[in-house]
């Protein structure tokens, strides 16, 4: 009975958890793709904070794309699918990183024109 009841609240977690993977994916995907869009009509008309919008969406867009992988550990049952997952979060956020470091330069660099 106990095995039973754990078995259907594992089936439970490994959905929900499958169904807000696909969710915050879908959702970082669409941040991307808006801001790309965005920055690109922004870059068109010669904005001063192109690099800066688009820099901000894509760590937007990244952090939704990493949260999707932190959930992923949840359904992953061998070290070498939790191994290609850290990896995977290790570039994400690593990638972020280096946006978050840009939009914080763009920020200096704007300030010292002004």
């Amino acid at each position: 009975m106990i095995q039973q009841v754990e078995e259907t609240l594992e089936w439970v977690l490994e959905n929900i958890a499958s169904i807000a993977i696909i969710l915050f994916e879908f959702i970082g995907v669409a941040i991307i793709i808006w801001s790309g869009v965005t920055g690109f009509l922004k870059w068109l008309k010669h904005a001063g904070d192109t690099g800066v919008y688009l820099a901000r969406g894509l760590a937007m867009g990244l952090e939704f794309k990493m949260g999707s992988e932190i959930l992923r550990t949840v359904i992953v049952r061998e070290w070498k699918e939790i191994a290609i997952v850290a990896g995977i979060i290790a570039l994400r956020a690593s990638l972020t990183f280096l946006l978050h470091w840009e939009i914080k330069e763009e920020g200096k660099i704007g300030q010292k024109e002004e």
